[in-house]
């Protein structure tokens, strides 16, 4: 067996690293050496220890992950398999371009998928090919040359829209309200009336648990009980039951319960 891929996780948000860390180690052959919170820490951090391979998210304030590449001299580029939230039209040009690439939320099947063709080109020549490729992608969806790693921050960044957050529309009688998703930080259920507390406020509409599921992003928003949808960011503390249940309390102080047969939702907070 070969000796285990040295890993960094880059994100700048604390639940993301915690998730993929924590499937990350269940994996065998997958060393996790580091964790950073900005590009300027997975700059310092690479350099430092030379991972073999870094899951890097694209998007983060400061120094943001094409600064990070932008940065690395060729011969300490590690593979990269790049964490994005990005829209649609940009993932099938990453796809396109064969640059790996996992979609938050991250789904099992498609870390195992990126874990595997890292295995495969374990050499750094992988690591130089995703370089040019990612000068190849950017320039496809500017339609402008990008002939060097100087140039992809100007080129690129603004290009590659990450996903506007969504808002929810919140009717009553001939007033409607638009709240945005991320501001939301639990609702529960009442019958076919739904509560939904953002920023201090709560808003009531009438709708159905499973109606409502489907105007949510599940990337912001997920159900955890039958009467219960949670904002996954707004989570700070969990807390096992002996029943299998799981007590969730939030940023606002606000305690939710995870039942058990929501168990499987657990992967959006570990």
């Amino acid at each position: 067996m070969e000796s285990a891929l040295k890993t960094i996780i880059v994100d700048d948000e604390t639940l993301a690293r915690r998730g993929l860390k924590h499937r990350l180690k269940t994996i065998e052959d997958v060393q996790i050496i580091a964790e950073a919170s900005n590009g300027r820490e997975a700059l310092d951090l690479i350099r430092k220890h030379d991972p073999d391979l870094v899951f890097l998210d694209i998007q983060m304030p400061g120094m943001d992950g094409f600064d990070v590449l932008r940065a690395l001299a060729p011969k300490d580029m590690p593979a990269i398999v790049f964490v994005t939230a990005f829209d649609d039209y940009a993932i099938k040009a990453f796809e396109a371009h064969a640059l790996d690439y996992l979609l938050k939320p991250i789904e099992d099947s498609r870390l195992s998928e990126a874990l595997e063709r890292v295995r495969e080109n374990r050499d750094r020549k992988q690591a130089v090919s995703h370089r040019r490729s990612l000068l190849d992608l950017v320039s496809q969806i500017t339609g402008q040359p990008v002939r060097n790693m100087r140039e992809l921050k100007a080129r690129g960044v603004d290009q590659l829209k990450r996903k506007e957050t969504p808002r929810l529309a919140i009717k009553d009688g001939s007033r409607t309200t638009w709240v945005n998703q991320r501001d939301i930080q639990w609702i529960d259920a009442a019958g076919d009336y739904m509560c939904v507390h953002a920023d201090g406020e709560t808003y009531i509409m009438r709708m159905t648990m499973k109606q409502l599921e489907k105007e949510l992003d599940p990337t912001i928003l997920q159900r955890i009980h039958r009467s219960t949808i949670v904002n996954v960011g707004q989570v700070r503390e969990m807390q096992s039951h002996m029943n299998g249940e799981y007590f969730l309390t939030l940023k606002s102080g606000q305690k939710v319960k995870l039942s058990r047969s929501y168990k499987h939702k657990l992967r959006y907070f570990v």
